[in-house]
C-alpha cells in the first residue's frame, strides 16, 4: 500500500512537507481538458520525488449524473482517460451525488484539544430547508429518482469503462457523503454496501472499482475491517478517515480518536492484498489554521501521515511499504 495525499494548495511548501513525511503518491484535482496542464502537474509532483497517482474532484459529470448531457461531458471524460494514460496516472476517483458534493452543516465542531472538525446534521438541513421554503428563498431544484440515477450510472459506465480498460485506468466510485437515501430533493444511490456490490456487477471489469471511504462506510454503521474483507479486490483506492455518529448526524474525528479500530482496518487491507494509494481525508484544523479550508489544512494532515505510516509499518514491516 502507498501513502497518498491531496494538497490544498499544491504549493512548493506542501509538496516538500508531504515528501519529508514519507508520502509517495499525490492526488490531483481535475485540470481541465488540457494535456499540458496534466503534464505540468505531474512534473511538479515528480520534482519532489513523488508520483501523480490519482485524479479526483471537480469532474465535468453533473449532466451525466442527471441524464441530460449533450455529449460534451462524455467527450471530456473520455479525453481525460486518454490524457491520464499518456501521463501515467492510473486511478480516477468520482462520485454520483447529483446536485451536490460532500455536505456538512458545521465546519467548527470541537475535537480533541479544541481542534475543529466538520459535522453533519440532517435535522439542521431540514430545518433550514423548511425556513427557506416558508420565506420563499429556496430556489427551485430539479429532483431525480433512484431508478433514474441507476439508469444514468449504467449508461455512464458502459460508455467510459471500455475506454478506461483500453487506457489502463481504474475508475473508483466514492460513496455518497452523507450516505442518505435522499438529500435536498434528490435521491442518492451509493449509500449502502449492497449498492456498491450492485455497482461492480453492473459493468464487471477490473476498471470498475471502489474508492473505500472509511468514514462514509462507518456512517452507514458498517464494521470497517469486516467490510474491507467483504469487498476485497474491488477496493482500489482508500480514503482513510473516521466519523462518530450515524448517517443522519455525525462528526469527523482525528484518525486515532474515532470508533473504528484503525489498526484492524490496516490489517484487513494487508489481508486482501491492497497495494494502491491510501490518503488521509477531512483532517481537523489545528491551532493557527483558522483561515484554512475546513477539512483540508496541512497540520492535521501531517499528523495523519505519521499515524498512517506507523500503522503501515506495524502491519506490513518497513520493507513492504512503498517508498
Amino acid at each position: 500500500m502507498r501513502l497518498a495525499t491531496v494538497l490544498t494548495p499544491m504549493s512548493s511548501a506542501n509538496l516538500a512537507l508531504a515528501a519529508q513525511c514519507g508520502v509517495t503518491d499525490v492526488v490531483g484535482r481535475y485540470p481541465g481538458t488540457s494535456l499540458d496542464d496534466l503534464f505540468r502537474m505531474r512534473d511538479q509532483i515528480e520534482s519532489y520525488g513523488m508520483r501523480l497517482a490519482t485524479v479526483e474532484g471537480y469532474l465535468p459529470i453533473e449532466n451525466l449524473k442527471l441524464g441530460r448531457d449533450d455529449g460534451t461531458e462524455l467527450a471530456a471524460m473520455k479525453s481525460l482517460l486518454r490524457n491520464m494514460q499518456r501521463v501515467g496516472v492510473k486511478i480516477l476517483c468520482y462520485n454520483f451525488m447529483a446536485g451536490t458534493d460532500w455536505v456538512r452543516t458545521r465546519l467548527d465542531s470541537p475535537e480533541r484539544g479544541g481542534a475543529k472538525v466538520t459535522a453533519f446534521s440532517l435535522a439542521e438541513v431540514e430545518r433550514a430547508r423548511s425556513l427557506n421554503q416558508s420565506s420563499g428563498t429556496l430556489a427551485a431544484s430539479e429532483g431525480i429518482t433512484a431508478d433514474q440515477l441507476w439508469n444514468n450510472l449504467e449508461r455512464f459506465l458502459r460508455e467510459l469503462i471500455p475506454v478506461a480498460e483500453e487506457m489502463g485506468v481504474t475508475m473508483c466510485m466514492h460513496p455518497d457523503d452523507p450516505p442518505l437515501l435522499e438529500l435536498l430533493g434528490k435521491a442518492r444511490i451509493m449509500n449502502s454496501v449492497e449498492n456498491f456490490e450492485r455497482l461492480v456487477e453492473l459493468v464487471p471489469s477490473s476498471s470498475n472499482a471502489i474508492c473505500f471511504c472509511q468514514g462514509t462506510f462507518a456512517a452507514m454503521g458498517c464494521d470497517i475491517p469486516s467490510l474491507i474483507r467483504r469487498l476485497g479486490k474491488h477496493i482500489q483506492y482508500v480514503h482513510f478517515r473516521d466519523v462518530r455518529g450515524t448517517r443522519e448526524e455525525f462528526v469527523e474525528t482525528f484518525h486515532d480518536n474515532g470508533p473504528t479500530d484503525m489498526a484492524a482496518a490496516m490489517r484487513a487491507y494487508r489481508d486482501i492484498g491492497f497495494s494502491g494509494p491510501m490518503r488521509p481525508d477531512h483532517v481537523p484544523q489545528l491551532y493557527g489554521e483558522d483561515d484554512g479550508e475546513p477539512g483540508y489544512t496541512m497540520l492535521g494532515r501531517l499528523f495523519a501521515y505519521g499515524y498512517m505510516r506507523g500503522l503501515m509499518h506495524a502491519v506490513l514491516g518497513e520493507n513492504e511499504i512503498a517508498n
